[in-house]
Formats: structure tokens, C-alpha cells, sequence
């Protein structure tokens, strides 16, 4: 396996710490809002980084944070007139929901940013104490020249940050690319006692203290927004690797593309966002999900309803082949299952590991259409879509069992789960068909209809699939 690392900006062999271990810490949402559909893509990506690498052997343990005290969340709380614990806790159900809608399953570990206090405190103190960070009127700010590494990360040079930049009235630190690690208390704010009396800490210092406190200095894996870049990532970096004095606070840095609107980065600061929940309710989730994949994480997308449209009917397409198959307990084929690793061992390359996929899926069509058995495909077919995440949903037909049964028994057929009790009823709308019952067929097809379940018929029989 490679990787791209931001920090050296080249493709290298992926090495973990213990081997057939990876640690992995992504940046999640602050939560002083409901989520875009841009912070929909960055959840997605870890999730299938994390899925495969798990499918390839690793035992991972994947940490994820939520910012839930930093100024937006308490600008948008003094707007609304509640407190930041409301306007946190309603905008991580959000994102939340939304995860969950995409498929997403949660971390291993969940950080809450006012959780973890103590440790970012702490990891405070020890920068004081090698010389890297001093305290100014009950701030405390980091010392960008104390630290050798700084720009590594993006690229920048310290000296042009500090170049014709002034230091705001009012403003402690001693030079102007210094940034804060705890802010002094104002009133109406929410706040912590600290040794430089009382403050919350600065948004950068938490994802340093939280994910060296969960995964340990060195782990492998930092992901997030390929926004986060600068100033935060590089930020945490300076903050680990300042006070451990060793290197590196991580061993790989992946970061995902922008989601564009009208060529613009979709951003909750400028407006130009489009709800996630809301599209979500628009269309099928995993057909956002596929949307996402069909390009490579690091690359920018364009967000498009006519994009997410396509992606759905290719969602249908995959599934109509996978329902046609029926149950299949054989190997997958080899070859089609080495394809798909090829591509996502090239650092997670989901538009080729999706074309082995479709052209699996035409391969598979056309074995069907002569007679030939396509069950070692189909097993190739549920191998991908389970690492990527989107196999056909049949939750939400079992949630249908009760209706289900009752038309059964109005209509003469034994039922048993869902999803028997389903081909039973296209079976005997079949024979009703066949026998000219038309308005007993029509019942049958319109029932099912209402539930969500669109029958298709064809030249090979009758398909069904989820509205």
C-alpha cells in the first residue's frame, strides 16, 4: 500500500507503528451549525479509509473529535439567546443523523472538546516549561519562533507570516503569527479554571491534547478538510512536537478535497452551503455516498443535484444486478476482487475500485442474459460494496414485515421475514397476471408501491427495488 502524506508531499509505502496496527485521528465538525453537504464527503472518505484498511487485515482504532466550545459557537449562541451547550448539542445531533443517513458508523472514540480540560491544560503547561508558549494577561499564545519545524506541514515560511502584520490593539502576544493556546474568560462566556485564571482553551491546542491522550505521540493516521491544512494542522504539530521535543506527532497527514458550489468552497463563513440533511432527504443517502466516491478523496468536487441524480440511477443499476443474482454462497472471483485492491492500495483510489466494480457488474449482466452462473461476480460485487459501503439497504424493508404480512394474508400467500413474504407476494401477482386477475395484480403492485417497494417487470421476470 501507498499513501499520499501532505507532510512531504509525495506518495509513500504505508508503515504503521505495530505492525497490523492503525491509529487514526480525523478532525470533525465544530458544532455550532448543522453540517453542509461538504462536511458530508469528509466523514465518508474516513469511513471507507478506515473500512479498508480493516478489510486488508489492520485492527484499527479510529478516534474522532467535535468541538463543542470555540468562538462561533458562542457568537451563534449570543444571536439566538441560549446557551453553547444548546447550540452544541443541537448541531452534533445533526451531524450526527447525518452520519448515520450516509452509512457512517461511529468511532472508535469520541472527544468532546470541553470533555478533555484537563489534558489540554496540561499539554499547556509542559510548552511553558520548554519555552515555547508564555502567558500575557491571562492568555497564553505559542511561540511560532521557538519552533524550528514550523511551515513544514504546508509549505509556508514563518518569516513571511511575521512580514507587515500587525498585532491588533489589545492583543498580548509578542508577534503577530503567535496564536493562542487559552483565552482569557469574558463575561458571558463559558469558562475553566486554569493557572492563568479563567479561560477555555484555543481551538487548535484540543485536537493536539486529545489525540495524543487517545492514540498516543506518533500514531499513524491524521485525517481531515484539505482546509485544515493551515493554520490548524500545522498548529497542532508545533504544539505536539514542541512539547514531546521528538517528532512526528503523526506519522501520515490525508487530507480530503473541498466540496465546491458554483466553483466556490462550500463554507458556513460565506453562505455558499447547501444543508446536508436536506439533500439527504432529497435523495437516497447512499446515493451521496456513491456522489462522493466517484471521485478521488484528495480531489475538489463540484456539487450538483444533477451529480448526485446520476449517481443514483448508478446505484440502481448495481443493485438490479445484485437482486437478480439472488443468494449466492461461493468465493469471489479473484480477479475482480484484486482489481478493486489495486486501486484502493493506491491511496484509496475509489473511481478505479467503483470501474472494476461496474464492469464487473456489465460482465455479470451479460453471463445472466446467456445462462451463465455469475455467482462467483456477485460475491466479488458484495466483497466491494461492503468496504465501500454501499450495499443495498433492507433494514428499512424488515421495518415493513407487519405490513407485509397482513397483504399477504388478504391475498392467499404464506409469509415468513420480509423479505420472503415479498417474492411471495410478486409471485402471486405473477400468477394473477397470468390468470387476467388484473385488479388483483394492480392491488399487489400499488400496495407494494406504498410501502416504498417499485415493482419492475422485464423479458427475465419481475425486480423490485426500494423508491
Amino acid at each position: 500500500m501507498q499513501v499520499y502524506n501532505t507532510l512531504g508531499r509525495t506518495l509513500q509505502p504505508f508503515e504503521t507503528r505495530e505492525p497490523g496496527e492503525v491509529t487514526m485521528y480525523a478532525c470533525g465538525p465544530t458544532v455550532q451549525a448543522a453540517p453542509h453537504v461538504g462536511h458530508g464527503r469528509q466523514a465518508v472518505v474516513f469511513d471507507v479509509i478506515r473500512s479498508y484498511l480493516e478489510w486488508r487485515g489492520y485492527r484499527v482504532r479510529y478516534v474522532a473529535n467535535v468541538t463543542d466550545i470555540e468562538d462561533k459557537i458562542i457568537d451563534a449562541a449570543a444571536e439566538e439567546g441560549i446557551s453553547t451547550e444548546e447550540v452544541a448539542a443541537r448541531a452534533a445531533a445533526a451531524f450526527f443523523r447525518a452520519h448515520e443517513l450516509l452509512g457512517v458508523r461511529p468511532p472508535d472514540g469520541l472527544c468532546y472538546a470541553t470533555t478533555h480540560i484537563p489534558q489540554m491544560i496540561s499539554l499547556i503547561e509542559r510548552l511553558i516549561e520548554r519555552g515555547h508558549a508564555y502567558a500575557a494577561e491571562g492568555d497564553v499564545y505559542f511561540s511560532v519562533r521557538s519552533f524550528e519545524g514550523y511551515g513544514k506541514l504546508s509549505g509556508r515560511d514563518p518569516d513571511e507570516l511575521l512580514a507587515g502584520v500587525r498585532i491588533e490593539p489589545g492583543v498580548h502576544k509578542r508577534e503577530p503569527a503567535d496564536f493562542a493556546l487559552w483565552k482569557a474568560s469574558k463575561p458571558g462566556e463559558p469558562s475553566w479554571d486554569s493557572p492563568w485564571g479563567a479561560g477555555r482553551p484555543g481551538w487548535h491546542i484540543e485536537c493536539s491534547a486529545m489525540a495524543e491522550e487517545q492514540l498516543g505521540f506518533g500514531f499513524d493516521i491524521h485525517g481531515g478538510g484539505l482546509d485544515l491544512v493551515f493554520p490548524h494542522h500545522e498548529n497542532e504539530i508545533a504544539q505536539a512536537e514542541a512539547a514531546a521535543g521528538a517528532a512526528p506527532f503523526a506519522r501520515y497527514w490525508l487530507h480530503n478535497g473541498m466540496v465546491n458550489l458554483g466553483g466556490e468552497k462550500m463554507a458556513k463563513s460565506t453562505g455558499n452551503v447547501v444543508g446536508l440533511l436536506d439533500v439527504l432527504d432529497e435523495y437516497p443517502p447512499l446515493a451521496v455516498r456513491l456522489f462522493y466516491l466517484r471521485a478521488h478523496y484528495r480531489a475538489p468536487i463540484e456539487f450538483g443535484r444533477d451529480l448526485v441524480e446520476d449517481a443514483h440511477a448508478s446505484l440502481e443499476r448495481l443493485w438490479a444486478f445484485r437482486r437478480r443474482v439472488g443468494a449466492v454462497d461461493t468465493e469471489p472471483d479473484a480477479e475482480i476482487v484484486e482489481r478493486f485492491r489495486e486501486a484502493m492500495d493506491d491511496d484509496f483510489k475509489t473511481p478505479e475500485a467503483l470501474a472494476a466494480l461496474f464492469e464487473a457488474v456489465r460482465r455479470g449482466n451479460r453471463q445472466l442474459d446467456d445462462n451463465i452462473d455469475a455467482s462467483a461476480i456477485a460475491a466479488a460485487f458484495d466483497t466491494i460494496v461492503g468496504v465501500l459501503g454501499l450495499a443495498e439497504p433492507v433494514a428499512g424493508v424488515d421495518d415493513l414485515v407487519g405490513k407485509l404480512a397482513a397483504l399477504a394474508g388478504e391475498v392467499g400467500v404464506d409469509s415468513g421475514d420480509a423479505e420472503a413474504t415479498l417474492e411471495a407476494l410478486i409471485e402471486r401477482r405473477a400468477r394473477a397476471r397470468a390468470e387476467e386477475e388484473w385488479e388483483l395484480a394492480d392491488t399487489i403492485r400499488g400496495r407494494l408501491g406504498g410501502y416504498g417497494i417499485v415493482l419492475e417487470d422485464g423479458a427475465d421476470g419481475t425486480r423490485w427495488h426500494r423508491d
